[in-house]
C-alpha cells in the first residue's frame, strides 16, 4: 500500500518536473524525489483543502503546501466561482496579509491573480489585521475577501482565509463549491495573471481611520476611561499585524499609557522571541508578563500575528501575573458590555450574544442573567458569523466569541477582532476600578460567586502528517462505537453527535435532533454537570478534548481552594479518560 502510495505521489510531483513551474521549485522537487521519499509523500499525497479556517499549511513546494501555485490555484478557483455567482456584475475584492514569511508575496500574487480575472482589488499597502480585512469587505461592498495569514501557527506556516460578501469567511455550500472549481484548475495555465494592474486600488492608512473609528463606537464607559486614562498597560503585537492599530485604538478610547514590548514590536516571520506566537500559552507570553512586573502595569495585553486573537493577563492580589484563558476573557467581555448594556437602559429583549459549543457554559448563565438570548454554534467564527447574517434586521447583536481567545463585539466585522478586544478590555479595567474599586481579576472572582466557578481544560492531541490524521479519525469512530459510560465516576446522561446531528439520552434512549451545520464532534455531560467535548482541529493536525466543570463559590475567600479542587478534578477526567 505504502509502494502504491509513492508510485502515484512520484507520477504527481514528475507533473511540476515537466509543467510550466518555476526553476527553483523544480529543483526542490527534484531534491524531494531523490533524497526525502518522505516529505515527498508529505507534499503531495493530497492537495490543501479549505478546513475550518480556509487553507492553511507548510510553506514548501507540493500540492499539499501552500506556495505561489496552490495560492494560485485556490484563487482562480474562487475567482470562477465568483464568476458564477455574480454574473453580469462588476466583481470587488478585497486582500491583506500578516507579517508572515511570504505573505506579501502571496497577498501580491492573489490581487494580481483577481485583477487579471476583471476583478476591482482593494490591496492594503503593507500588513493588517484579519478583522480590518473583514471590515473592508463590508465597508467597500466586496463580492469577496482573502487573507493571507496562517494566524497563531508556527513560522513554518502560512495559510490563506476567504471571505464571502458579509465579511464572514465561506460557510457550506460555499467551501466545498469553491473546493470543487479548486480542483478543476489542473493545470497552472489555467490561473490568470499579469493582466489589468490598474484594477488594484491601494488601501492606507486613511482607510484605517474609517475602520478605528467603527472600533471606537463601541466604547460604553468614556468618563471611567477618562479619570484612569493613565493606568498602565503593557501590550505585545507578537510580531504582528496588531502593531500600529491596537494601540492607535487604545489611545482613541483615551489611554495614554501604553507601553509596547519593544523586541516584539518588530515585525518579523520567524517569530524570533516565541516559539509559537500564540498568545494562549504562558511561555509565549512571558516577555510581556515580565515588563508588565517591572513596570507595575495593571494590564497586559497580547495580539497573534494577524491580530484575531487577544491574550491578557491580570494582576492578583500577591502581584503575580495570572493568564486568562479564552473562556475568561470571553465571560469578562460580555459581562461588561451586558452590564453596560443593561445600566445605560438599552436591553429591551431583542438583543443576542453568541458563543462556541466548546465554549464556557458560564457565558449562557451570564445571558440567561440579563435575559438576553444565547446562541450555540459550532467552532469557528464562521458560525458565529452565519447567526448574525441569519439575524440581521430581526436581533441586535452584541457580543461573543469562542475558547479559543477569540472575541467580536459589534457586528461591523464578522471575525474575531483582537482590535476592538483589547480595548475593550482596558476600557473595562477602568470601569471596574471606577465603579466598584475592583482590578479586572477581582471583578472575575466576583463573578464566580455571583454565576458559579466555571472552570475549562483543554488537551491537544498532536498527529502529524497522513498516518495522524487517519489515526485521528480512527479516534473518533472508536468514541463514537464505545463511548464513556462513567467519567470520574459520575454517569454519561448525555450525549451530542454533531456529525449525526442526534442527541441521545442515555437513561431514556430518547434521540432528539440538534439544529446546527453538521461536523465532527461529540460532546459527553455527566450528572454531575461535567462537559466533556471532543473535536479534530480544522486547521491542524490534532485533536482537541475540552473539559468543562462547576462547582459553586461561596465567597471570593474561597477561591484558591475551589480552584485547586476543579483543577485537580480537570486532571482526573484526563487521567480516566488515558489523555495523560
Amino acid at each position: 500500500m505504502a509502494n502504491e502510495l509513492e508510485q502515484l505521489v512520484l507520477k504527481k510531483a514528475q507533473t511540476w518536473l515537466d509543467g510550466p513551474y518555476d526553476e527553483e521549485t523544480k529543483k526542490q522537487v527534484k531534491y524531494l524525489m531523490e533524497n526525502d521519499m518522505k516529505e515527498l509523500v508529505e507534499s503531495f499525497y493530497k492537495d490543501l483543502e479549505f478546513g475550518t479556517g480556509g487553507l492553511r499549511g507548510i510553506m514548501g513546494v507540493g500540492s499539499n503546501r501552500m506556495n505561489v501555485y496552490t495560492v494560485g490555484a485556490a484563487t482562480q478557483g474562487l475567482s470562477n466561482y465568483l464568476k458564477k455567482n455574480f454574473a453580469g456584475e462588476e466583481i470587488r475584492v478585497a486582500v491583506a496579509h500578516d507579517s508572515r514569511n511570504n505573505s506579501r508575496m502571496f497577498a501580491e500574487h492573489v490581487a494580481d491573480i483577481f485583477a487579471s480575472n476583471g476583478f476591482s482589488v482593494y490591496l492594503f499597502d503593507a500588513l493588517r489585521p484579519t478583522p480590518e480585512l473583514s471590515f473592508a469587505i463590508r465597508e467597500l461592498k466586496c463580492h469577496s475577501g482573502v487573507v493571507v495569514t496562517a494566524s497563531h501557527n508556527p513560522k513554518e506556516y502560512n495559510g490563506y482565509k476567504a471571505y464571502w460578501t458579509d465579511g464572514a469567511q465561506v460557510t457550506p455550500p460555499h467551501d466545498k463549491n469553491i473546493i470543487a472549481e479548486v480542483e478543476k484548475i489542473t493545470d497552472i495555465g489555467m490561473i490568470l495573471t499579469g493582466r489589468n494592474p490598474e484594477k488594484i486600488t491601494i488601501l492606507d492608512e486613511r482607510f484605517d481611520e474609517i475602520y478605528l473609528d467603527k472600533v471606537h463606537e463601541l466604547s460604553l464607559a468614556p468618563e471611567s476611561v477618562r479619570k484612569f486614562h493613565d493606568m498602565k498597560i503593557v501590550y505585545s503585537p507578537m510580531h504582528g499585524a496588531g502593531v500600529r492599530l491596537v494601540p492607535a485604538s487604545l489611545a482613541k478610547f483615551g489611554f495614554t499609557n501604553v507601553i509596547m514590548v519593544k523586541e516584539q514590536a518588530v515585525i518579523d516571520g520567524n517569530f524570533p522571541t516565541v516559539e509559537s506566537p500564540n498568545p494562549e500559552e504562558r511561555k509565549t507570553m512571558s516577555m510581556a508578563i515580565d515588563l508588565a512586573a517591572k513596570e507595575g502595569a495593571d494590564l497586559v495585553l497580547a495580539t497573534d500575528p494577524d491580530s484575531d486573537r487577544i491574550g491578557v493577563a491580570l494582576r492578583n492580589k500577591k502581584g503575580e501575573y495570572v493568564l486568562l484563558n479564552g473562556n475568561q476573557t470571553l465571560v469578562l467581555l460580555l459581562s461588561y458590555q451586558l452590564t453596560r448594556w443593561a445600566e445605560r437602559g438599552e436591553l429591551d429583549g431583542n438583543q443576542y450574544v453568541v458563543k462556541t459549543i466548546v465554549t464556557s457554559q458560564m457565558a449562557n448563565a451570564v445571558a440567561d442573567f440579563f435575559k438576553v438570548k444565547c446562541y450555540d454554534c459550532l467552532t469557528g467564527f464562521k458560525y458565529i458569523a452565519k447567526i448574525i447574517r441569519e439575524n440581521e434586521g430581526k436581533a441586535k447583536y452584541i457580543g461573543g466569541g469562542e475558547e479559543s481567545f477569540g472575541y467580536l463585539a459589534g457586528d461591523y466585522v464578522r471575525d474575531k477582532d483582537a482590535v476592538s478586544a483589547c480595548s475593550l478590555a482596558a476600557e473595562a479595567a477602568a470601569w471596574a476600578r471606577d465603579t466598584m474599586g475592583l482590578t479586572l481579576y477581582e471583578w472575575l472572582q466576583q463573578l464566580y460567586v455571583k454565576y458559579g466557578f466555571y472552570r475549562e481544560g483543554l488537551v491537544s492531541v498532536v498527529r502529524k502528517g497522513k498516518e495522524g490524521a487517519e489515526e485521528i479519525q480512527k479516534m473518533m469512530v472508536d468514541f463514537r462505537a464505545n463511548p464513556p459510560r462513567t467519567i470520574v465516576g459520575s454517569p454519561v446522561v448525555k450525549v451530542n453527535d454533531f456529525q449525526s446531528l442526534e442527541q441521545t439520552d442515555l437513561r431514556t434512549g430518547k434521540k432528539t435532533p440538534i439544529e446546527q451545520d453538521s461536523s465532527n464532534v461529540l460532546q459527553w455531560f455527566t450528572e454531575d454537570g461535567t462537559i466533556v467535548s471532543v473535536r479534530p482541529s480544522g486547521t491542524e493536525p490534532k485533536i482537541k478534548f475540552y473539559f468543562g466543570v462547576k462547582a459553586p463559590l461561596a465567597s471570593v475567600e474561597k477561591y484558591e481552594e475551589v480552584l485547586a479542587e476543579l483543577d485537580a478534578k480537570i486532571e482526573a477526567i484526563k487521567k480516566d479518560l488515558k489523555l495523560v
